[in-house]
């Protein structure tokens, strides 16, 4: 497989056909969008005086506002978890559609039918991610409890032997990782379920083990992890500053024009964000298409008997395989 001409081709589709771009925004809804750059906030660093002024308001409501106050917000945090995986699935199927289709010899995408046609796949891809995701929960907790008592056991010294172990795991979650990414796509392109494109996913990296590797280190480390590092510096120089003010203050009032401050960049900052972690959702989801498509030789299935005039323009930004 062309490595250079897959990269190449991924990005004129999603520059060529913007719309893309809108479903890349979307799957990176739950956060792994460009490669897993999450942020967690750690405030521990906050004081007694901090806890009292945070609780003081609640302090004279009845029990039940109290209750009835947490079981709202429990349920608004549950209702944005579905909706953001469910935004989140429909944006990487129709990154694989629209994908797909372009490479077919579709010259236009559009929204409405991308999103449409994305829905008889939802249930599998989703049922794909829920049953991996609970595999590895299982294999986390064995492996979790396992440590706990290796340790206690051992006084300590089983910590020395989950280095190595740890090390390890790391490209295991990788090739996971990108069975999973093949076998979505597999689902999607060549209409599988969810066990079938499981299998698929295995028997197009096991066969193809070398390119995926390669893959897997331009799109996962590079392109996903150093991209999403540099489009997330200025909510780290956003975020930090405000966290240590907080916890360093001895109450909330002496740091709250910073913390105002900081929240108007976030905000001015978070359009930004969205298009461009979108984009590079877009390639590395559009890049992962076309290396499933050209290992399966389903380009050649796909192409149409008379390939469209702009395939053969030179400003249509189309490369010829």
């Amino acid at each position: 497989m062309d490595i250079g001409y897959v990269l190449t081709r991924a990005w004129q589709i999603i520059w060529k056909h913007k719309v893309l771009w809108i479903f890349g925004i979307l799957a990176g809804c739950t956060g792994n969008g460009g490669g897993g750059n999450n942020f967690r906030t750690s405030f521990q660093g906050e004081t007694p005086q901090q806890y009292q002024q945070f609780i003081r308001p609640f302090e004279n409501m009845p029990q039940w506002e109290v209750a009835l106050l947490i079981g709202l917000a429990i349920l608004v945090i549950l209702v944005l978890v579905v909706l953001s995986i469910f935004l989140s699935t429909v944006g990487r199927i129709g990154l694989i559609r629209g994908t797909q289709q372009v490479e077919g010899g579709t010259t236009s995408v559009i929204f409405g039918e991308l999103f449409s046609g994305s829905m008889p796949y939802f249930w599998r891809v989703f049922g794909l991610g829920l049953l991996v995701g609970l595999l590895v929960l299982v294999v986390g907790a064995i492996f979790a409890v396992l440590a706990v008592a290796g340790v206690a056991v051992t006084l300590g010294l089983g910590l020395l032997c989950l280095i190595p172990l740890l090390c390890v795991l790391v490209p295991v979650i990788w090739f996971v990782t990108v069975i999973v990414e093949q076998a979505s796509i597999a689902i999607v392109v060549e209409n599988l379920g969810i066990m079938d494109g499981l299998r698929r996913g295995w028997e197009v990296v096991r066969a193809n083990l070398g390119t995926m590797i390669i893959m897997a280190l331009i799109l996962v480390l590079g392109v996903g992890t150093i991209g999403g590092i540099i489009i997330s510096l200025p909510i780290l120089l956003i975020v930090v500053p405000a966290v240590i003010a907080v916890a360093s203050a001895n109450n909330l009032q002496a740091p709250g024009f910073g913390l105002v401050l900081a929240g108007l960049c976030f905000i001015a900052y978070l359009p930004v964000y969205l298009v461009l972690n979108g984009i590079l959702r877009s390639y590395i989801e559009s890049a992962w298409t076309l290396t499933f498509m050209r290992l399966t030789s389903k380009p050649a299935a796909l192409e149409p008997s008379n390939p469209p005039s702009e395939a053969l323009s030179p400003d249509s930004g189309s490369v010829s395989p």
